[in-house]
């Protein structure tokens, strides 16, 4: 591990209390409210060995009795009380940081370019938003104040042990030595392979949720479908790794947890002898024995702790590789464009160097309120240039201007403000239709909601659900089918009212009957505006002020449907492609 490697390994903890405001003074409370319970909890000793001294020396009274003992039960209350409120004020700063994680790591997903977010598998980043920073909450709530009290507690009863007698105290230290090799072995052992424990575990989560996702591809072909063969020898991968793991720390580990507590094989041996030679009364015998069992405890808390606390450090350096993606960058100053022409100038993309580039110095102008198509094959290029545009992606190389601004010097939600974006794989959330609508514009009244459902032809098959507008999307998602839920999403957009609107085949799965309605919706809704159009259905856009032929990441020609008619061989072909299609499909619905 280089230096700087190091050194960010020695600020996890201080970085992990960070993200909550004020959980370092909070939590150090709970350390301190913590050290008292345990401190508390010597007292009953000293209390009970005051009473046996004066019971051996015979001069034993009820008042004397009592005193002590009502010593002790006050001592126990403050002991369990100072538990409460130690753990109370853990578990708060503990959530509070488990909150501050989540949000800001969706945050961070949120100002990533999409390609670092696809860089990681969902199941990846299930595992890390919901189980590893859920995990980070018992250590945190527990081991960290409870540790520290039981790291003093020892040292206080050895101090204690000393004004005993120091032989006693230093035959308590006897099986330390011994104990800490061992421990230190099954930490050592167990790091080498908690790197590799939580690319196991991310690697079976990740299957898992590819498994559930397919579950219907799944059932069609069985058990010898691939993804089931995967979620299979991912789950017994992460069995025999943590058996494996496990068996090469078993014999340290067990072995650290049989030394490391054993006080009592010094104290015991060496209090008997010495009472036997006078050197040492029955009851500072007792007494010994007591503090001994009290270190015996908090080693024993201390080694399953430091487990804990070793885990924890993993996660948070794991979490913060996640909190450390790269965003996209923001100018410190809000700038809006005047209008909204959107201008392409001698743009290359790339979305990693395996793949090579995707774009090849594309210029390109849509002017403001012009209605604007991207036609060509597939793998073209088309979607990926009106992602550029809405910024999922920077541009390798080049620029992209709206109103003559670079959108690199907009704030990305100025940009969100401005553009709006339907595709055809379109996601419903697990909040009401009428929520999932209104998140185009969330002042939206239910009114001005219906009526931008009405406008995307949603109304009617909304109305049929079993709560209408209130029924959850996760709900009805099982009743849709891509072309309703298609529409919902352009109602969304409708509502949004955004001045450039980008439709990346936003009626692919509309039926006819529907589509021509839906089509005089956009297009009513869309006058005036920028719009750009990605289709497939070459009839949808014959009306478009300018399509672009995209091939191969160029542009091979532009222009109205007359002029690429006249001039253009692949735009031909795609049109009698398209025309050959639908004379077909109609063909085939008027056999029906």
């Amino acid at each position: 591990m280089n230096e700087e490697a190091a050194k960010e390994d020695s600020k996890w903890f201080a970085t992990l209390l960070s993200y909550a405001k004020g959980s370092g003074a909070r939590l150090g409370l709970s350390v301190v409210f913590s050290m008292i319970s345990l401190l508390s909890g010597l007292i009953p000793y000293y209390c009970v060995y005051r009473i046996l001294d004066r019971y051996i020396a015979g001069n034993l009274d009820m008042h004397f009795v009592s005193g002590y003992c009502l010593a002790a039960l006050l001592a126990y209350l403050i002991k369990v009380v100072c538990f409460g409120i130690s753990t109370g004020i853990s578990h708060y700063v503990a959530f509070n940081v488990l909150e501050a994680l989540r949000l800001k790591v969706a945050d961070a997903f949120l100002k990533a370019p999409l390609g670092e977010v696809y860089a990681h598998s969902i199941g990846e980043i299930k595992s890390v938003i919901i189980d590893k920073i859920e995990d980070i909450e018992p250590p945190l709530a527990h081991v960290v104040p409870e540790g520290a009290g039981h790291i003093l507690l020892p040292i206080v009863c050895f101090i204690a042990l000393l004004f005993v007698d120091v032989r006693v105290a230093l035959a308590s230290l006897l099986a330390l030595p011994i104990g800490l090799v061992f421990m230190i072995l099954t930490f050592v052992i167990s790091g080498k392979n908690m790197e590799k424990y939580q690319k196991a575990n991310a690697s079976m989560s990740s299957m898992i949720v590819e498994y559930v996702e397919g579950i219907e591809v799944i059932k069609a072909f069985g058990k010898t479908g691939v993804s089931y063969e995967k979620f299979a020898g991912a789950i017994c991968d992460y069995r025999d790794f943590v058996i494996e793991w496990l068996k090469s720390t078993w014999i340290t580990m067990k072995l650290a947890f049989a030394f490391m507590p054993a006080t009592l094989l010094g104290v015991v041996p060496v209090s008997i002898l010495l009472v036997s030679k006078g050197s040492m009364t029955v009851s500072e015998m007792a007494l010994s024995v007591m503090l001994a069992m009290s270190m015996v405890i908090s080693m024993a808390k201390i080694e399953v702790f430091s487990n804990g606390l070793r885990q924890m450090q993993y996660t948070v350096l794991e979490v913060k590789k996640f909190l450390d993606i790269q965003s996209l960058s923001e100018p410190a100053k809000e700038r809006r464009p005047e209008n909204y022409t959107i201008e392409l100038k001698d743009v290359h993309f790339t979305y990693d160097d395996e793949q090579g580039e995707v774009l090849h110095g594309i210029s390109l102008t849509m002017e403001e309120g012009s209605f604007n198509a991207l036609v060509g094959p597939s793998g073209g290029g088309k979607s990926t240039v009106a992602k550029l545009i809405a910024r999922f992606w920077d541009v390798s190389s080049g620029s992209i201007k709206i109103g003559g601004i670079d959108i690199k010097d907009m704030k990305v939600e100025t940009l969100a403000d401005i553009v709006s974006f339907v595709t055809q794989d379109n996601f419903l959330f697990s909040r009401s239709i009428k929520e999932n609508i209104r998140l185009g514009n969330p002042n939206a009244t239910d009114e001005e909601v219906m009526q931008a459902a009405r406008a995307a032809c949603c109304d009617e098959f909304i109305q049929k659900l079993p709560d209408g507008y209130d029924t959850s999307a996760g709900e009805a998602g099982k009743r849709l089918s891509g072309g309703e839920r298609q529409r919902i999403a352009i109602a969304r957009m409708m509502l949004k009212n955004a001045p450039i609107v980008i439709l990346d085949e936003a009626t692919a799965f509309t039926d006819p009957e529907n589509e021509t309605k839906l089509q005089e919706s956009i297009a009513n809704l869309t006058r005036g505006k920028t719009l750009l159009v990605i289709a497939h259905r070459l009839s949808t856009i014959k009306n478009a002020d300018r399509i672009v032929v995209l091939n191969n990441g160029v542009i091979e020609d532009t222009g109205t449907q007359e002029e690429l008619m006249e001039r253009s061989q692949l735009y031909n072909r795609m049109w009698q492609a398209h025309i050959g299609a639908r004379n077909w499909a109609a063909g085939n619905v008027k056999e029906a």
